[in-house]
């Protein structure tokens, strides 16, 4: 990235944070960025956003934003706003004190500090709720006065650790839709971690993936998704379909073999590899394939898993497959535990690493 177009710049960090550690911490965000950060739990997301926030103190490494280095200062004098899954709202206080909190501490006048209260309230569709206290509120009620007030002061940071995660899943995808759009309108940097894949795709204008204290990748949300650099990031992502073994050449084409497998592939790459195919790259037949797809494969179904939209067809043959198929497709098929189908996907459809 062009460094003078980076708003923030995480160096060489390394954390201590009880028994957990952080290291060697890289990470840059271009001016007004939605960054996605991906891990399990346990990852360190939350420990690195509280590091950059200012709550822990780091062992070694640099944090700057927009040129001025932070990694000493405390938390009142970075401009950086925290947003929590749990709201962290004062109790005590009602959501439009809660929203003018911050406002207070910087003597803005009586008549500034309503007029920027009210106005993000009215962005984030809180406008009628000023006046209840947090106990009062819905989940997500709650989590836009949350992010209100972590707005309030304009930060030049906003980071979010899981903020949909404790929601309903129909508040969280109109929250979703939220954060999109008071993103658009503001523009303020953004830096929100979650697990959740869908969040990443829709929000994050880069994603990164992040396991055990190190940063794996990052990249579009193409190339985490679809090139994933690890065998942890393909799985992570849902890949489901990983093997391990060499790629040689054979006549004019590329040939993986592993793990019971000969997969013909697109790859300047030779000897040991990784190979891994998304289950929807994978077409499912009962009939013998015909079509331009370099690979076919058959097996018996071992199990089916409906996941609403769609199916998931696990099948035993040379190696174990996983594929989707819509449920009318799966339906139409009559695919059932113990029968035979035909797997068929491109060479390009996998990904070797």
């Amino acid at each position: 990235m062009d460094l003078d177009r980076a708003t923030l710049q995480v160096e060489d960090l390394d954390v201590a944070v009880g028994g957990f550690l952080l290291r060697g911490i890289d990470l840059e965000l271009a001016r007004g960025e939605y960054f996605v950060l991906l891990g399990p739990t346990g990852a360190g997301k939350t420990i690195l956003l509280e590091t950059i926030a200012g709550l822990h103190v780091p062992r070694g490494g640099r944090i700057v934003l927009e040129g001025r280095e932070l990694t000493g200062l405390p938390p009142e004098e970075r401009s950086i706003g925290l947003v929590y899954q749990d709201y962290a709202l004062f109790p005590h206080l009602s959501l439009g004190e809660n929203l003018a909190f911050g406002l207070r501490s910087r003597r803005l006048g009586r008549s500034a500090i309503l007029k920027r209260v009210e106005a993000l309230a009215d962005l984030l569709g809180i406008g009628g709720l000023l006046q209840r206290h947090p106990s009062e509120l819905s989940g997500g009620e709650a989590q836009r006065g949350a992010l209100a007030r972590a707005l309030a002061v304009a930060p030049r940071l906003l980071l979010l650790d899981e903020p949909l995660s404790a929601l309903d899943p129909q508040t969280r995808h109109s929250l979703q839709r939220e954060l999109a759009r008071v993103h658009r309108e503001l523009g303020t940097t953004t830096l929100h971690v979650t697990h959740d894949f869908e969040e990443a795709v829709s929000l994050g204008e880069r994603i990164g993936v992040m396991r055990d204290g190190e940063i794996l990748q990052v990249g579009s949300a193409h190339e985490v998704f679809r090139l994933p650099a690890t065998a942890f990031v393909a799985e992570f992502v849902g890949a489901q379909n990983i093997f391990s073994g060499d790629v040689r050449s054979e006549r004019d084409r590329a040939v993986f073999t592993g793990e019971g497998l000969e997969m013909v592939v697109v790859t300047d790459r030779r000897g040991p590899a990784h190979a891994a195919i998304r289950p929807e790259e994978i077409l499912v037949s009962r009939e013998p394939v015909r079509s331009s797809a370099r690979n076919v494969l058959f097996g018996t179904i071992s199990e089916l898993v409906d996941r609403g939209v769609l199916v998931y067809v696990f099948v035993e043959g040379a190696a174990a497959f996983s594929a989707a198929v819509t449920r009318p497709a799966a339906e139409q098929m009559g695919l059932a535990i113990g029968r035979t189908v035909y797997l068929a996907f491109k060479a390009s459809a996998v990904h070797v690493f």
